[in-house]
């Protein structure tokens, strides 16, 4: 007998629709027309503001004959464009593409080869870089849209047509086409790359739909939220923020870029109550003229990710009247996938160990299916107790779809049915997870992703360098910077501001070593470079002077 639950109850247009965060844009302009959803410097939108510069958005690029899984580019700061790029760029069937604007012009270029950008939105702050980029290309060259920000002085216009402009050719009517498959590209974010070029992280509109409202359920965002953009939406799409805001129907307070003096000024005027930031950014705020910071009178909550935040942190944003919550994730996983759940019996113990419990990974956010630390040579989980060590592995809808043009990586990535994140850690035996080393060496400095390889590329391309290996070495100010390892060749004796030289002509300015350490680097009996040595030594401050 045919089973019950399987006829007459198919799919349909009036039961069925596919996930995606682009509804939350249009559902804050029908409910909250009239609300704040834009706020930078002396420009206000409201959210129907907001929804009708996005449509003409996507409305102008389908002119100019953009569609599905056409690439959009775009080299911006965080300003009301970049906001709504978000939108208008997958409403008219396209992906956006969000450019690191700390990267050198070799590898924007590549990035724009690689992913075939059709059109390339810069701000004219980065004029110089991508100009040289666009020259460095090997395909297709993309339209160039120029944003114009009153609130930047300088450089030069390379494109055809302004941001405005280009707007002005688009309809405020414009409805895009119903979204046919939840499981279509909706961005591409590269990492910075352990070997080799970058990878393309491709997420799908499934997952920034879930992971959006994933934001605001793992924080317990209340709706209007003002939220402070101190994050770059660059950066893996702002962690789906620009979609969590639009859900929330709360205020996006644009900022260009990061400045203690601003943040409290801003946090102030406009009462902001959500912000997110590498540790750097909490330390600046910390550190920042006591003038600036003086107590504010309304609760913060923060967000922080990156290296787990110093006693101090903790202590100094408590003391500012900030409320900071720990979160883990990668590029691949659209951000955070998980939290530092906060118990409230931790508020009874002491602040080291409050401080301690507070700075771990911790367990899966709501939306995620499952994150585990597995011991890979018999794949299975390790045991709870605080010392064994494993690989940290997601499961579930907020994984990236895969790596673009890079299906070995991507299979390999996914073996096992988990996503392998290459970090390895240990799990407490209350189920929190703590990170204890990278398998990949990246070095993470002021929440941007460094890879040891690439750096160490360029050091052996100097003429004097016989070997070089780079390591993290804790910095007060950006959490971690590389540090070289560096053995000479025989007779050599270069200065370490010929080195540094050497680097700058190579390397974006954050990826460039801050300490040379010159000497016989420890090797294997094969000649295999012992980093974890090298690690050791960067840890301690005497050792590298």
């Amino acid at each position: 007998m045919a089973n019950a639950y399987l006829k007459g109850l198919d799919r349909n247009r009036a039961n069925y629709a596919p996930l995606t965060p682009l509804g939350f844009l249009f559902r804050s302009a029908d409910v909250y027309p009239n609300k704040l959803s834009v706020v930078y410097n002396d420009l206000r939108y409201t959210w129907a503001q907001t929804a009708q510069r996005c449509r003409r958005l996507a409305s102008a690029l389908q002119k100019r004959g953009i569609g599905k899984n056409d690439t959009v580019a775009v080299m911006l700061p965080n300003v009301p464009a970049m906001f709504e790029v978000h939108f208008g760029a997958p409403m008219a069937g396209a992906v956006l593409n969000t450019l690191n604007t700390r990267l050198d012009a070799e590898a924007i270029a590549f990035m724009l080869d690689h992913g075939e950008a059709k059109v390339l939105l810069v701000d004219l702050e980065y004029s110089r870089v991508v100009a040289k980029a666009l020259e460095m290309m090997k395909g297709e060259k993309p339209l160039v849209i120029d944003v114009d920000d009153p609130g930047y002085a300088g450089g030069s216009f390379l494109g055809e047509i302004e941001y405005e402009a280009f707007l002005a050719e688009g309809d405020p009517a414009f409805e895009p086409a119903p979204l046919e498959d939840e499981w279509d590209a909706i961005s591409l974010n590269y990492t910075s790359g352990t070997t080799g070029n970058p990878k393309g992280v491709v997420y799908h509109h499934r997952g920034a739909h879930l992971n959006a409202v994933n934001n605001l359920l793992s924080w317990g965002m209340p709706p209007h939220s003002v939220y402070l953009w101190t994050l770059p939406m660059f950066h893996c799409n702002g962690w789906c923020f620009p979609w969590t805001m639009a859900a929330n129907a709360g205020v996006n307070v644009c900022l260009r870029r990061v400045d203690p003096k601003a943040i409290f000024a801003l946090i102030r005027e406009h009462k902001v109550t959500h912000y997110c930031g590498a540790p750097i950014v909490h330390s600046l705020l910390i550190n920042a003229d006591p003038a600036d910071r003086a107590s504010l009178d309304h609760k913060v909550d923060g967000l922080v990710a990156g290296a787990a935040p110093p006693v101090a942190v903790i202590e100094g944003m408590e003391k500012l009247g900030i409320s900071i919550t720990h979160v883990y994730g990668l590029t691949e996983t659209y951000g955070p996938a998980s939290v530092c759940a906060k118990q409230p019996e931790w508020e009874c113990e002491p602040l080291e160990q409050r401080a301690e419990l507070n700075g771990r990974q911790g367990v899966r956010s709501l939306l995620l299916d499952g994150i585990d630390v597995f011991d890979l040579q018999h794949y299975e989980p390790v045991p709870h107790d605080g010392q064994t060590m494993g690989e940290i592995v997601f499961r579930g809808n907020i994984v990236m779809k895969g790596y673009l043009k890079n299906e070995r990586a991507t299979q390999e990535s996914f073996a096992g049915g988990w996503y392998r994140s290459g970090d390895l850690a240990v799990v407490h035996p209350d189920g929190y997870i703590k990170i204890k080393d990278r398998s990949k060496d990246v070095i993470i400095s002021g929440g941007e992703n460094i890879s040891s390889l690439e750096v160490e590329d360029v050091l052996y391309k100097h003429k004097d360098v016989l070997a070089a290996a780079v390591v993290a070495t804790p910095d007060e100010k950006w959490g971690e910077v590389p540090c070289a390892f560096i053995e000479l060749r025989e007779g050599a004796n270069p200065s370490k501001e010929e080195l540094l030289e050497h680097c700058r002509a190579h390397l974006a300015r954050f990826k460039v070593p801050k300490l040379f350490v010159f000497g016989p680097l420890p090797k294997t009996s094969t000649g295999k470079i012992q980093k974890f040595l090298l690690r050791e030594k960067a840890r301690s401050a005497e050792a590298i002077g």
